[in-house]
């Protein structure tokens, strides 16, 4: 496999991982565009991210809290 192979692959894995991320983030509560920032951060818990907002905390804080 050539070095623009596995980058295709990596990207291509990379968005998967980012799209499902998102889908969990928005049916948490999350609207698209914020669902979409906490998703492609990586280095964010997403299990933080949706705790937060079963325990109460607005979503606009929750990003605050998190990004």
């Amino acid at each position: 496999m050539s070095t623009t192979e596995s980058e295709v692959l990596i990207e291509t894995e990379l968005g998967r991982v980012v799209g499902w991320r998102k889908r969990e983030l928005q049916r948490a509560g999350y609207d698209e565009g914020a669902a979409l920032r906490i998703a492609e951060r990586l280095d964010v818990d997403l299990h933080r991210a949706i705790d937060l907002l079963k325990t109460g905390c607005p979503a606009e804080t929750a990003v605050r809290i998190l990004l």
